[in-house]
């Protein structure tokens, strides 16, 4: 991936079914690349032998190109995403990232906590789709989803009662020693889910 020119960012993350977000749910035939790059290189990264490899091997692919319209927090120390803060204006379908680093001595105690809070999320009006990702399936966890408008997410985030709690939580319990929560506005959608 550092090979190709305009590469700023990139993770290889693993994935999961998105059911319950514990590395239980973990899906070893399902990864993603997730690449910030200079958009004149486009061209590049799909054409690129990693990339035509995994196509050879895949029976499924899905590619997003995202517009970053907010971030906040850090990934790898970094904050990877260069954003307009226009969060409020998006009214089309919008994607959201959350990534974590969990304190190693916090992680039974932040998976118990996350059944409530997966219920709501697949219960909640809105959500087209949610999967569980991570650079290791423990300790630096994530998740991927994908929202009708940015309204529907806010509801979630901030007026479902369980992901209020997990809000709350972690700021009482300090499970994370690293986290970024990103939203995105979807430019070009590529296969299926």
């Amino acid at each position: 991936i550092h090979k190709i020119q305009g590469v700023t960012f990139s993770k290889s993350l693993g994935c999961g079914i998105g059911e319950k977000f514990t590395v239980f749910d973990a899906d070893i035939r399902r990864w993603g690349l997730l690449i910030c790059l200079d958009e004149a290189n486009l061209e590049s990264l799909d054409t690129a032998s990693f990339v035509e490899n995994w196509r050879q091997r895949s029976t499924r692919e899905f590619r997003l190109l995202l517009d970053p319209i907010s971030s906040h927090g850090k990934w790898s120390g970094m904050q990877p995403f260069d954003f307009r803060n226009d969060f409020e204006a998006a009214s089309e379908e919008i994607v959201a990232i959350t990534r974590a680093r969990i304190s190693i001595g916090k992680i039974i105690e932040f998976w118990r906590s996350i059944p409530p809070v997966a219920i709501s999320l697949h219960e909640s009006p809105g959500v087209v789709a949610a999967i569980g990702i991570g650079e290791s399936p423990v300790g630096l966890q994530g998740t991927f989803s994908i929202w009708r408008s940015a309204k529907d997410l806010q509801n979630f985030a901030f007026k479902g009662q369980a992901h209020i709690q997990a809000i709350e939580s972690t700021a009482e319990r300090q499970w994370y020693t690293e986290e970024l929560f990103a939203r995105f506005r979807i430019r070009e959608k590529r296969g299926s889910l």
